[in-house]
């Protein structure tokens, strides 16, 4: 008998329409080819000891991919998502070396970084997602499906935007998949707050996105080519071409706009924002989109952070430099990464991290004495950081546990509401009409989960999940 195959392509009411599934029964073999349409996608084998269990498994299969939104479609019939990476223009900085005291090789340029009290987090064009210790010792990775756009923190969720559309939560023990950006929306740059969702893209879009994926406003923009959003309670800040314009996030009316430049990367603190721009400086703006300092460099900024207080501010340009300010916009240093231009940078504790066009995450002292010997000439010797050569990386699931006892938690349910699977609480205490934050991809009609607890949002309406998931029989 001829070989069968079934290709499926996922829906346009599920907020993403640029995945393919193509399963193809020969006999007792069974080849599943997925990834993002346009791509060639991973492809994975089985063999069966008849073909009617192989028919079994590929019926299975689909089955799975239709109750979470794919439909059967034509290879060819929908372009694939676009994509835009920044172009790498960097060039070796003739500074003196900065004092770098570890640095890990990620194995791809990198542009997202988290840094807490406890971790370091490193995301690349890979889809690889590197957490290390503060003493340099890889603990864990991740292996999204496409390139890393950045990390960004909410409160106590750690979100990982990447170049297929999607934003995963990093806060569990596996990755979920936590929002679905409309294939329309070429993505830049990606912020949160509070469970709302803020992107800007190439065109120099801006738009804010709910829990459920939908769009709470949408606007063009004043520029093109959108590198910066950072969110607030207040407002969403957005950086184009032409400088930053600041939106109310309820209803995207426009607070104020500010000529900068064209800005290629944003950096907030409570009561102001730092645009890096391709004008060679860092430009500081109150909230009220007041110009306050300007930050000049040698060439094109590609990032930039301040320390938590504002006394210092730091920036990395494309000629691998790394600079610090201080308040009052006076040059302390400049000094060479020695691991290519920082695309990102936090921070910390007297530490400066950056990630970089080579792929590195790199750890700088960044306190006084260690600044004026590397001036003067004299740095520590690098340690170079390796992952254990068979540790696994993690990739996205949409298995949970199954428990029969609620032991604690909360109980949540999915139903199906005008054609979309919605979670509403179950447990008693809290308000059965609003929606609940949670992974896509394990969303059944019909089903009940335990989670570790669900908290209002500040802006209120919803609630947010956290903790272990567990389905509940």
């Amino acid at each position: 008998m001829p070989a069968e195959t079934t290709y499926l392509e996922l829906s346009e009411d599920s907020g993403s329409a640029h995945k393919f599934y193509e399963v193809t029964v020969d006999g007792p073999d069974v080849t599943i080819r997925y990834g993002r349409i346009g791509d060639r996608g991973q492809v994975k084998q089985s063999s069966f000891t008849t073909g009617d269990k192989a028919k079994a498994e590929a019926s299975k299969k689909i089955g799975e991919k239709v109750r979470k939104g794919y439909a059967p479609a034509v290879p060819g019939g929908r372009a694939p998502r676009s994509i835009s990476r920044r172009q790498i223009v960097s060039t070796r900085s003739t500074a003196n070396r900065a004092p770098v005291l570890w640095r890990y090789d990620s194995g791809s340029p990198a542009f997202g970084i988290f840094v807490d009290g406890d971790v370091c987090m490193v995301g690349n064009e890979n889809g690889v997602i590197t957490t290390l210790s503060h003493g340099a010792e890889v603990l864990q990775q991740f292996r999204l499906p496409d390139g890393v756009k950045c990390i960004v923190a909410d409160d106590g969720w750690i979100y990982a935007g990447c170049d297929d559309g999607n934003v995963y939560d990093l806060s569990g023990k596996v990755p979920r998949l936590a929002y679905r950006i409309d294939p329309s929306i070429d993505i830049y740059w990606l912020d949160i707050h509070d469970g709302v969702l803020g992107v800007s893209d190439s065109g120099g879009g801006i738009a804010t996105i709910d829990h459920e994926d939908e769009f709470l406003w949408r606007r063009p923009g004043r520029g093109s080519s959108a590198w910066m959003v950072r969110c607030d309670a207040e407002a969403v800040h957005h950086g184009h071409s032409s400088g930053v314009t600041s939106y109310d996030w309820r209803a995207g009316k426009e607070l104020w706009n500010s000529p900068t430049g064209a800005v290629l990367f944003g950096w907030q603190e409570r009561d102001t924002l730092y645009a890096g721009t391709a004008t060679r400086q860092v430009v500081e703006l109150g909230k009220d989109g007041s110009h306050r300092q300007t930050y000049r460099c040698d060439a094109a900024v590609y990032s930039c952070a301040t320390s938590k207080d504002g006394r210092y501010v730091f920036a990395g340009d494309s000629s691998s430099s790394i600079y610090c300010f201080d308040m009052n916009g006076t040059r302390l240093w400049k000094l060479g990464t020695g691991c290519g231009s920082a695309y990102s940078m936090q921070y910390r504790d007297e530490r400066l991290y950056i990630v970089t066009t080579s792929g590195a995450l790199a750890c700088i002292d960044a306190s006084e004495a260690a600044i004026q010997s590397a001036v003067s000439g004299t740095i520590p010797e690098v340690v170079d950081v390796k992952a254990p050569p068979r540790m696994p990386a993690v990739v996205p699931s949409t298995t949970v546990e199954v428990i029969h006892d609620v032991e604690g938690g909360v109980v949540v349910e999915c139903v199906e509401e005008s054609g979309r699977l919605r979670i509403r609480v179950v447990s008693s205490g809290y308000h059965r009409d609003w929606q609940v934050q949670f992974p896509k991809g394990i969303r059944e009609r019909g089903s009940r989960y335990v989670v570790g607890g669900v908290r209002e949002a500040a802006r209120g309406g919803f609630y947010r999940a956290y903790g272990d998931i567990r389905r509940l029989l």
